[in-house]
């Protein structure tokens, strides 16, 4: 199995096959309007303005799972990013990532790569606190919080996991590598 076998539900309910990204650089990521990582919409959308022509796609799969700040319907969720963050990249239907209902795509994603890698001894320590308030963490490689980031190859392999707290840019040195 690969992420190319994987499908997802839009935002509008319909679903599609991830191989309808076969050959791009991938950034997915759950995400969430309520909490304090949700300003990173706006470093998401920088690189995907900076990056999307060179074949980088930003997948956005919203997520209830922590601390109920992803509250609303899939459009209500889409019109926040859309309106505060001028968000542009696929934004997909509201998901579980840890769990018994977990998704297959976030499933495959942590078995890729089952550590967040963290920056830092204070973000360190910060993520070791929110882990502890996180209720859906069942088994290690769980999604410790809203905006873990995974950056899949051009090959469908999933080559990098980033903390909730690392801001997504210093991710672009790795993503101008593999593209």
């Amino acid at each position: 199995m690969n992420i190319y076998d994987l499908k997802v539900k839009t935002r509008n309910g319909e679903e599609v096959s991830l191989s309808d990204f076969k050959g791009k650089v991938l950034l997915i990521v759950n995400t969430a309007t309520g909490c304090g990582f949700t300003p990173q919409y706006e470093a998401l959308e920088n690189l995907y303005e900076k990056y999307h022509e060179k074949g980088f796609e930003v997948l956005d799969f919203p997520c209830d799972q922590f601390g109920h700040q992803a509250p609303g319907s899939d459009d209500e969720i889409h019109e926040f990013c859309v309106g505060k963050y001028q968000t542009q990249f696929d934004q997909f239907a509201k998901i579980d990532v840890n769990g018994d209902n977990e998704s297959p795509t976030f499933t495959y994603l942590k078995a890729g790569q089952p550590e967040d890698d963290i920056h830092g001894l204070k973000n360190k320590m910060a993520m070791k606190a929110v882990q502890k308030i996180s209720t859906s963490i069942k088994k290690n490689g769980d999604i410790i919080w809203n905006f873990t980031k995974f950056l899949v190859d051009k090959e469908g392999n999933v080559v990098y996991r980033l903390s909730p707290i690392e801001d997504p840019m210093k991710m672009e040195e790795k993503i101008l590598n593999i593209l």
